[in-house]
């Protein structure tokens, strides 16, 4: 499954920007507190609704990283459980369709095990220094991500926005 992307947070950065829809423009939401960064771009998928009610979270992982507002065409290759402070959290994990470096990563298992590694690093700990817990509970498959994509899709609908 291929998506559009709007970035949010591009690689490296140390800076939580969000959209604001509201405001219609990108806002800091906060430099991190802990000393990591955002090991892939991040944003989010347009026309989903979360569990948590924002867009459903997703990371790209592409060589370079690009800017806040980017239109990124992504695929889907799977899904990140964790939990938060507010409950329940997946991360869709997907690689740049436009980057022949992805070529070949079709599946969770393409994507080499340190860039896994790095991504759970990171949010097992990128909240630590607010005294905020998280908990990483494991990698899901691209059938699990694509369906939590499609449930999103079907939330979003069901309240009005799609």
């Amino acid at each position: 499954m291929d998506v559009d992307v709007v970035v949010e947070i591009p690689k490296f950065s140390v800076n939580k920007y969000e959209y604001d829809e509201s405001r219609r423009m990108f806002v800091l939401d906060r430099v991190l507190y802990s000393s990591v960064h955002y090991p892939t771009d991040y944003g989010y998928i347009p026309g989903t609704l979360a569990e948590d009610g924002d867009p459903i979270d997703i990371m790209v992982v592409l060589a370079v990283p690009t800017f806040p507002g980017c239109l990124v065409r992504a695929r889907v290759v799977g899904a990140l459980l964790m939990e938060d402070e507010k409950g329940r959290d997946v991360k869709i994990i997907s690689v740049a369709v436009r980057d022949p470096r992805n070529d070949e990563l079709r599946e969770l298992g393409h994507l080499g095990s340190h860039v896994r590694r790095e991504i759970e690093d990171f949010f097992a700990t990128y909240k630590s220094l607010e005294g905020k817990v998280t908990r990483v509970e494991g990698w899901r498959d691209r059938e699990f991500a694509e369906k939590e994509i499609d449930d999103a899709c079907a939330r979003y609908a069901a309240h009005g926005k799609g």
